[in-house]
């Protein structure tokens, strides 16, 4: 199924985009190409290869987490601009 400039004009509306009218034809064949290529894949034979939702086998990379001291209130307020009873002071910005 060829892509058309209506097909185009539909994906830039969903996609929000303001197209100039002068490029539409260009992306209609970028767009062509891309599904040519896609529909390559289609020829790749995959019998016996596992399903996957990822392309590397790596999980959770992150650390373990530990329990840390936290700030005092006096560390935690002290580069503050103005506190005031253990609070941080800050400009009234509601009426």
């Amino acid at each position: 199924m060829p892509i058309t400039r209506q097909d185009v004009l539909h994906v830039a509306d969903l996609a929000r985009l303001d197209l100039d009218p002068a490029s539409i034809d260009a992306h209609v064949a970028q767009m062509a190409e891309i599904l040519a290529y896609v529909a390559k894949l289609d020829e790749v034979d995959t019998t016996g290869v596992p399903l996957t939702s990822h392309a590397s086998e790596r999980t959770n990379a992150f650390r373990e987490d530990e329990e840390q001291p936290g700030l005092s209130p006096e560390r935690a307020l002290s580069n503050a601009p103005g506190s005031e009873a253990q609070q941080f002071v800050v400009p009234k910005i509601v009426g």
